[in-house]
């Protein structure tokens, strides 16, 4: 007897399909396509991101374990291996692709409010930065990084007021960080924080001319003349606060302008940083809160490959590998949403947890999430026979 739909068809009844139909629909994904379709595609590599599947045959195994559950669930009937890799191969990734920026601009619009971000700025912040993923070179010819290290790069810009992905890009390991720069629609007015290895003059000036603003790590052969210092209290970790010029034969060309110069010392963790900004309208200090807030950057790369599958792949060929990364994404914007949506107070990976223990049992999601202590209290006469007497 079916007495409500499992969490697993709660879950997935967030997703708004009218949405993914139209990403399908935009690159022919169902076509001659009979009975395994891309929604069924999305909900079975649903499913084995958060239930951590190891493989192709672990997925099997376990969905024909699960056969009696699968379809109040949504998922049809138990798909063989081979059906699941052929559509790994087959089904362009960019379906998920684009389906990830409709969660993403859900997920925007849910976050804008978000109290984690603790720098008193107006302007939009994001932060920018890459994750390799290894991979044996063997198995993904095309992944070529080292002379015997195959790897994808995971490029993404991320909204700090929320912790959310606005931009990904899957390349291959060779792929110079800073040309993501050219890809990257530039928001004017907006803030960009990033690590040294974006520094690039010519495009740091394509930035400044849009014009929005970026804060970076200086590096330590950098050429430069001071033009103008402005006072800083020493007591706060700041040691000087200045405006440049640089100095070099092509970087002066590339950046014309002056540029600001900000050195800091790192109490707590005993480390000196000097920042470059075109940002001249904030205080010093601010500059510096800014790129500590670039951390969550750092903690997302960190959560996804923990949390989420996309360090062992189901498939060998770029298009799989990138279903299922973007796949996972989606899983992490899906999971974000509901957070939001039901106000829950348990942290990403708590909610990963509980879902995945309880991912086929008929009970509301809003029990799970809550952080409320139910206390059920035996009636004094409860009609109920009794088994042992003493």
């Amino acid at each position: 007897m079916n007495q409500g739909k499992t969490v697993f068809a709660q879950l997935m009844s967030v997703l708004p399909y009218h949405e993914f139909n139209k990403c399908v629909h935009r690159y022919k994904g169902n076509y001659r396509v009979r009975t395994f379709d891309c929604r069924q595609h999305l909900y079975v590599m649903g499913f084995a991101q958060l239930t951590y599947r190891e493989s192709l045959r672990d997925i099997e195994t376990c969905l024909q374990a699960l056969s009696g559950k699968l379809y109040h669930s949504g998922i049809k009937k138990a798909v063989s291996r081979s059906t699941l890799a052929e559509a790994n191969e087959s089904r362009d990734w960019r379906i998920y692709s684009d389906y990830a920026q409709v969660l993403i601009k859900e997920a925007r619009r849910l976050y804008i409010d978000d109290n984690q971000f603790k720098v008193d700025i107006e302007e939009m912040a994001y932060a920018l930065d890459s994750s390799t993923i290894d991979l044996c070179l063997s198995m993904f010819p095309w992944a070529k990084f080292r002379k015997s290290k195959g790897a994808v790069k995971m490029h993404t810009l991320m909204d700090l007021r929320g912790s959310i992905p606005t931009f990904v890009e899957i390349t291959d390991g060779k792929y110079h960080d800073v040309k993501i720069l050219d890809l990257i629609q530039t928001e004017p007015g907006a803030i960009y924080v990033m690590d040294m290895a974006y520094i690039d003059y010519k495009r740091l000036y394509n930035i400044h001319q849009r014009p929005a603003w970026f804060v970076t790590r200086a590096k330590t052969n950098m050429s430069y003349k001071r033009v103008y210092s402005r006072p800083v209290d020493k007591t706060t970790g700041l040691r000087y606060d200045q405006s440049v010029k640089l100095m070099g034969y092509y970087t002066s060309q590339h950046y014309p302008e002056m540029i600001r110069r900000i050195k800091y010392f790192d109490a707590e963790a005993g480390v000196t940083y000097v920042f470059l900004t075109n940002n001249f309208k904030y205080s010093a200090l601010t500059i510096t809160q800014l790129y500590k807030e670039r951390w969550k950057i750092e903690l997302f790369f960190k959560w996804i490959k923990q949390h989420l599958r996309i360090k062992a792949f189901y498939g060998t060929s770029f298009n799989a590998v990138c279903c299922q990364i973007w796949i996972a994404i989606c899983i992490y914007l899906l999971v974000a949403i509901i957070k939001k949506r039901l106000k829950s107070e348990h942290s990403l990976h708590t909610l990963l947890q509980i879902f995945n223990l309880s991912l086929f049992e008929k009970v509301s999601i809003n029990e799970l999430v809550t952080k409320n202590n139910y206390t059920f209290n035996s009636p004094d006469n409860p009609n109920q026979l009794t088994l042992w007497e003493f």
